[in-house]
């Protein structure tokens, strides 16, 4: 293929990418209530809505924090699951990494109705904390394989060279280990609370409408009508997880997190 063809092929591709954004941002400015593109005047009113009307700010606010949970939650488990398996070598370290990815391997529905019939025998349907472990549990996936590929990323001699000059095993994760794989837990913490922000099926299996996250939010508002905050809501999504997966990829080594090998590692 050609430079020129090449070059229109993903000019295509991005316009086709991009167009539905554009045409949601749009909405999202609308003078009126209306659901127009091109929009009707141009108000940021919509915004101002989102985040300061008590029936959007309380589910704004809801989400944040199960996602900001459930992520601490899921790097907690994935860490020492992701050091173990490196450090040990088991035998049977691929059934638990496979245990680990699992989750996030099967349909959502399927996890979340195993999450609801747990929730409900124990007695806890309903409740913020069961969304922030149910998440916790389902996107462990993520950071446990980039903390993995972290892991993999480090150079055994430096281990073998610093417990040769006596460090002990908490002080080779601390000073050497730790600050290797720190990148890859941050970035594991970005993944799973940008999908926790928009994760609707498992948080409405285990709580139903008793805690509304905004996904939730919006799904309760379209049986009363469309209104241009939704569209809002869906910029303000986008442009954080751009943010995010773009300091990521700015600061972090995105083709080892995606898990690209070096030259001399083929």
């Amino acid at each position: 293929m050609s430079k020129t063809l090449r070059t229109i092929y993903l000019s295509v591709i991005l316009l086709l990418m991009c167009g539905p954004l554009v045409v949601v941002t749009g909405v999202s400015l609308n003078a009126k209530k209306r659901l127009f593109f091109p929009p009707e005047g141009v108000s940021f009113r919509w915004y101002q809505e989102l985040l300061t009307e008590k029936s959007w700010l309380i589910p704004v606010q809801n989400s944040l924090t199960v996602a900001t949970t459930s992520s601490l939650i899921a790097l907690s488990i994935a860490l020492p699951l992701a050091y173990f398996l490196w450090r040990y070598r088991v035998f049977y370290a691929r059934a638990l990494y496979t245990l680990g990815i699992s989750p996030f391997i099967l349909p959502p529905v399927i996890t979340a109705l195993g999450f609801l019939s747990f929730w409900v025998t124990v007695g806890f349907y309903g409740k913020m904390v069961t969304t922030m472990i149910s998440h916790g549990i389902f996107f462990v996936t993520l950071p446990l394989v980039t903390i993995s590929l972290g892991f993999e990323s480090i150079d055994h001699e430096l281990i073998e060279a610093a417990e040769t000059m006596g460090a002990d095993s908490r002080t080779v994760f601390r000073t050497i280990i730790f600050p290797m794989i720190r990148p890859y837990m941050i970035s594991g913490y970005a993944f799973a609370f940008v999908l926790s922000l928009n994760e609707y099926i498992v948080a409405y299996m285990v709580t139903g409408f008793t805690v509304e996250t905004l996904p939730i939010k919006i799904f309760n508002s379209l049986r009363y009508g469309y209104t241009p905050v939704m569209a809002s809501v869906t910029v303000v999504f986008v442009l954080l997880a751009a943010i995010i997966f773009g300091l990521i990829g700015r600061f972090g080594d995105l083709p080892k997190l995606l898990g690209a090998m070096n030259p001399e590692e083929k």
